[in-house]
């Protein structure tokens, strides 16, 4: 009776767990970083040092964390490349950072070109970017404004494309800064 007991609870713990990711909101937005500035870095784009707080400032940016072996990685690519080029003449762009955890920069380079992205990416061959934001899964996504702060944090694939998702980059490309 109590191994029946133990292994129902233990059931139950999983379900509830694979409940929690699997519901939308949970993967829509984390609220407790609403508002936050967003983690200055530098990287390197087209050859020039950059920094996220100086030099994007005034953008909408769509912070993107992945991994060349992650499969919903994979998933989105094609839609972030949609998004880049609808953002891009409205003030905002898509950031692509490959965390470089378990990554090389061969791989980086190939999925780039096997998958066409088109929007901005760089390799973190120091693994410190997605580490200070605290990211642990592939793709992770931060939503940044304007000002600098984070507007929302977005955890899985998803389709960056979908009218629903347009429009709500609509409504933060519309913000003045």
């Amino acid at each position: 009776m109590k191994r029946k007991l133990k292994t129902g609870l233990v059931l139950a713990f999983i379900a509830g767990l694979l409940a929690l990711f699997a519901y939308p909101d949970y993967r829509q937005g984390e609220p407790s970083l609403h508002g936050r500035a967003a983690k200055d870095f530098q990287l390197t784009l087209d050859g020039k040092p950059v920094h996220l707080s100086q030099d994007l400032r005034g953008k909408v940016v769509v912070l993107n964390f992945w991994a060349t072996w992650c499969a919903p990685c994979v998933e989105e690519a094609p839609s972030l490349n949609v998004l880049q080029k609808w953002m891009a003449s409205n003030g905002g762009m898509v950031l692509g950072v490959n965390a470089g955890v378990n990554d090389s920069p061969d791989a980086y380079t190939t999925f780039l070109t096997k998958y066409d992205i088109v929007y901005p990416t760089y390799f973190d061959s120091s693994q410190r970017i997605a580490a200070n934001y605290g990211t642990i899964m592939y793709p992770e996504t931060y939503v940044i404004d304007r000002q600098g702060r984070i507007d929302r944090k977005i955890i899985g694939p998803q389709d960056w494309a979908s009218p629903e998702m347009l429009a709500y980059f609509q409504t933060l490309l519309s913000e003045k800064e």
